[in-house]
Parts: C-alpha cells; sequence; structure tokens
C-alpha cells in the first residue's frame, strides 16, 4: 500500500508498504523557531509522525528558509540521507557537505526512482527555490512549497498529463510570509497586500490548473508569530477556513494535515492540535533592541553591502538604525535620493550578515524597512539580488550574476523569456492594482494564468 501524509509546515511524507520512504523540508516547529524565534508552527506534529520522519529513507529539502532547511531540526536528522536540488551556486551542498550527511544532488528536470513505487522529479527555480514532483502510482503530487512556476509552468503540466490524480500542495494564503512591515519615507505604515487579499482558494485553483492538477492542498503556509515584536504580523497570517473561499468548482480541496490512500484516493484528517503561542520577548533570542554596534560590527556590515556590486551599482545608500543610532552606507552617489533603511536589533542583525542569510531578517518582520525613491523591496530588484542571487546562489558581480541567470536560461530553455516577461508584468500591475478582489486584477489574473 502506497500513501502520503501532509504535516507541519512543508512536510509531505511518502509511504510504501506502510514504511516512510520520503519526507520532505521537515521543520520540527512546534519546538525549534525560525526566522531569529519570530516564527513558531501553528499545529504540534503529532509524535508519530516525528518518528516516521526521523525513519524517513530519504530527506528532501527545497531552499533554504528556516521553515524548510532549520538549523535546529537539522541537529536530529545527522547520518540521513539527503536529497538536493542542483542550485546554481551549490551554497545548501557546501554548508551541510561538511557535517554528518549522505548527501545526493538531484538532476534537474529528470525522473529518478526511489524505489519501484516511488519516483521523483526536482525543478530547480531561478530564484533559488524548488520543486518536487513525485509520482506514486497513477498520482502525481506537485510540491511548489514556496516556488511558483516561473520557468516551468508548462513543463510542469506536460508531465501532470500522465497521471490521472494531480495534487498541487503549494504557498498560498494572504501574503505574510514576505517582509510586510515596511514604511514611506514619510513614516506612514504600507499597508500590505495581505490585507486585502481574502480570495485565497481563488489563486490556488488559477494555480492548480495552471499545471494541470484537479486537487488542491494549502501547504508551506503553516505558521504564525510568537515575538513581542513581531506578533503584531499575527493579523495576517490566513486562517485554515480561508483556504477554500473563492474555490473553483471543478478543483477538489482537500484540507491541510490529511492522509491520503495512494490507491483509492481517500483521505483523512489527521487533525493536530492547534499551538496557542507563548509570546517571547526579543532578549530570549539574543536581540536587545538597545545594543549598538560596535566599530567592527559596522564595517563588517558596510563590507557585506559594498561586496555586492549588483547592489552598490543601483541603490544611493542603505541604512541602519541600530541601538536607536543612525548608521548610514553610501552607495552609488549619483542615486542619492534611492535607497532603504533598516531598524534592527544588533544581534540579528550581526548573524544575517555574518551568515549571509538577510533574507531571515526580511521574513522575521520585526525588523523595520523604510523606503527612500522606491515602493517595495522588489523594485530594481533588490530583493533578489541581495539575498537568492548573492547570499544563496553566490554570485555577487554582475559578470557572476550574468553567468547565474544564462544557467537558469539553459535549463528552462525558450520558454524563459516569455515567462520572465509575464512575471515582470504581473509585479507592474500588482503595484498598480492594490485591491486583490477587484474585478479588473482578478479579470486580468485569469488571462494571467490561462496564457501563462
Amino acid at each position: 500500500m502506497q500513501s502520503v501524509a501532509t504535516i507541519g509546515n512543508a512536510t509531505l511524507i511518502a509511504y510504501d508498504n506502510n514504511l516512510p520512504i520520503l519526507s520532505t523540508d521537515p521543520w520540527f516547529g512546534d519546538e525549534d523557531d525560525a526566522y531569529f524565534g519570530s516564527w513558531t508552527l501553528s499545529h504540534e506534529i503529532p509524535n508519530n509522525y516525528k518518528k516516521d520522519i526521523l525513519n524517513s529513507e530519504y530527506i528532501w529539502f527545497s531552499h533554504g528558509h528556516p521553515d524548510h532547511l532549520n538549523p535546529h531540526s537539522m541537529k536530529r536528522l545527522e547520518g540521513k540521507n539527503l536529497l538536493l536540488p542542483d542550485h546554481v551556486g551549490s551554497r545548501i551542498y557546501d554548508d551541510l557537505c561538511k557535517k554528518d550527511f549522505n548527501i545526493k544532488i538531484l538532476p534537474d528536470r529528470k525522473w529518478i526512482d526511489l524505489n519501484k513505487n516511488v519516483q521523483i522529479m526536482c525543478i530547480t527555480t531561478i530564484l533559488q527555490d524548488s520543486i518536487l514532483l513525485m509520482g506514486i502510482g497513477n498520482k502525481l503530487f506537485i510540491n511548489l512549497n514556496d516556488a511558483g512556476t516561473r520557468g516551468c509552468t508548462r513543463f510542469i503540466r506536460k508531465e501532470a498529463r500522465k497521471f490521472l490524480d494531480v495534487y498541487l500542495l503549494s504557498l498560498s494564503g494572504y501574503g505574510d510570509a514576505d517582509m510586510i512591515n515596511c514604511y514611506d519615507e514619510n513614516e506612514n505604515f504600507i499597508i500590505p497586500p495581505a490585507k486585502n487579499n481574502t480570495l485565497v482558494g481563488e489563486q490556488l485553483s488559477l494555480t492548480a490548473k495552471s499545471v494541470n492538477a484537479n486537487h488542491v492542498i494549502p501547504f508551506s503556509s503553516h505558521h504564525q508569530y510568537q515575538r513581542s515584536d513581531s506578533i503584531w504580523a499575527q493579523e495576517y497570517v490566513t486562517p485554515i477556513h480561508a483556504y477554500s473561499i473563492g474555490l473553483h468548482e471543478d478543483i477538489n480541496f482537500i484540507p491541510p494535515f490529511v492522509e491520503i490512500d495512494c490507491r483509492s484516493g481517500c483521505f483523512k484528517e489527521i487533525q493536530p492540535n492547534k499551538i496557542n503561542p507563548y509570546i517571547f520577548q526579543p532578549e530570549q533570542f539574543e536581540d536587545n533592541w538597545s545594543d549598538e554596534l560596535t566599530v567592527e560590527d559596522l564595517q563588517v556590515v558596510k563590507r557585506y553591502f559594498i561586496e555586492k556590486e549588483v547592489i552598490f551599482k543601483r541603490f544611493g545608500f542603505v541604512n541602519f538604525i541600530v541601538g536607536k543610532k543612525h548608521h548610514s552606507i553610501s552607495l552609488n552617489k549619483s542615486l542619492s535620493k534611492r535607497g532603504i533603511q533598516f531598524e534592527v536589533p544588533r544581534s540579528s542583525l550581526m548573524k544575517a550578515v555574518n551568515y549571509e542569510i538577510f533574507d531571515d531578517l526580511l521574513v522575521g518582520n520585526f525588523m523595520r524597512t523604510t523606503f527612500f525613491g522606491l515602493n517595495s523591496l522588489y523594485d530594481h530588484d533588490f530583493a533578489p539580488l541581495l539575498t537568492k542571487y548573492a547570499d544563496n546562489g553566490k554570485a555577487k558581480t554582475e559578470e557572476e550574476v550574468s553567468r547565474y541567470i544564462n544557467e537558469y536560461k539553459k535549463r528552462v530553455g525558450r520558454q524563459f523569456i516569455f515567462e520572465t516577461f509575464m512575471d515582470k508584468s504581473a509585479n507592474i500591475l500588482n503595484r498598480f492594482l492594490t485591491n486583490r478582489e477587484s474585478r479588473a486584477r482578478r479579470l486580468i489574473k485569469l488571462i494571467y494564468y490561462k496564457i501563462k
């Protein structure tokens, strides 16, 4: 008998003959915090599933965010067989190969047999995430986690046509899993898109249809906040009941946290206990908002930004407020009105810089971000250039970024230009059509997914 269970944040467990064969992105988030203590899970992981994860023959990781590849949870997996995507830059492999793991890099876009009943295919994306297709019998599970389908929509759709039932597991929800603690240069809070993003089921339906899936399971979205300086963002966390709102009638909704019989398609809910988080003070995670940067700290932070040529050329400055003291890092003097200011505790800032995990600060949502001459972190590609290409892809100069992008162009083929154009167009429209329930935006989104 083959079956699949979904539990935790983004963990899918595949069973064959009732034995756990594969587990994905195991974050034991009811015990191990993420994003400098800001995140915890929304629901407990029952002990029997924790045992199944630890006893799985293989563990697959999609990307390096700590709600997927968590440094605390990794300590329990020493000695395990790890399956990793073939990310450009090989950062995850380079970090993990120094420890006690048996690691295999999966070839991009090729089917691999784990045994006679379970096969997988890994697809990398230009933003240092990856997708896992898992075939069990005549059923296909598309584990998108946080990746989206940029560069591979039509490829996945083609593969999905080979299966009778196709299940989509994807990040969805209101959209708090990003930097939303943002202000304009007049110190006005920028209302995040998550405020008006209520038709979650519609978004899931459109994504499902774009890859030929007929079932959807909410996935990679099951977190909540637990720091006193980020708990404000709990308002934007998606409640379980919201995932089916707006769902299309021809898409079958399966609730999160289920066991699915891969022969009959029947499922039963696991019903894990909901976590009512204890609210921690930032000091419990070594963050004291009154701590100031030392002279040596400031030099390290300056070097972190200045050595990234792609940031240096596109932005005039990056400011920091740490311990109520202002620090300015001058970049491109010809762009003196274009920059970003971060107000952040010293400890988490220095960890983010020293370990090159600045994205973790952004997602934690306790850091306050202010834009000058910008509308978001995605203007002029600040966030992807800094966190995806440079930190994770090790591409810091213009030449390195060019090679980085060209490698993904080769992997994607002719679709690369088309899907890049589509995504950039969508980003522009998102900036102007901020009401996610407006008829114009919904019509444009429908057209977008149909032609994608």
